[in-house]
């Protein structure tokens, strides 16, 4: 037993090294619709969406699906800050590449994260026939 103490130094050391290694993800989603838009939109179209944050790295990776939209996507974005309710600016442009599903990743401000965090940040999906987004949905914390 006397010979195992010098080892213990190591092993916390390894320990507290690997431990940083994981970082923590938190979940989101959103259901989008065209009564969450503001002002609300009669339209057919819907969506989800659906986030994961890498707290380490500030990382956001999202997918967005759509259907029974007016027309083709013309833009997305992630919103803010702001509730449920009260159009905000772009946060983030959610890419180019709009085809169904938009995915992508971006780095966020520590300002961004905290707006995410808290619920003040939505996905607004924009076509051609309703320039100020058609569906729209909070993001939220998921398991």
């Amino acid at each position: 037993m006397r010979n195992a103490w010098p080892v213990v130094p190591g092993i916390l050391a390894t320990l507290f090294i690997c431990g940083g290694a994981w970082a923590d993800q938190i979940n989101f989603k959103a259901d989008l619709s065209g009564a969450s838009e503001v002002p609300p939109v009669t339209t057919q179209g819907k969506g989800n969406a659906t986030a994961s944050l890498d707290t380490t790295t500030k990382t956001l990776t999202w997918t967005v699906d759509y259907s029974g939209l007016s027309g083709p996507v013309t833009a997305a974005h992630i919103h803010g800050p702001a509730a449920a309710g009260v159009n905000a600016g772009v946060l983030v442009p959610l890419g180019t590449n709009l085809a169904n599903p938009i995915k992508g990743s971006a780095t966020l401000t520590d300002a961004q994260v905290s707006d995410l965090e808290a619920g003040r940040t939505y996905v607004n999906v924009h076509t051609a026939e309703n320039k100020g987004g058609e569906i729209r949905g909070q993001l939220q914390r998921s398991p």
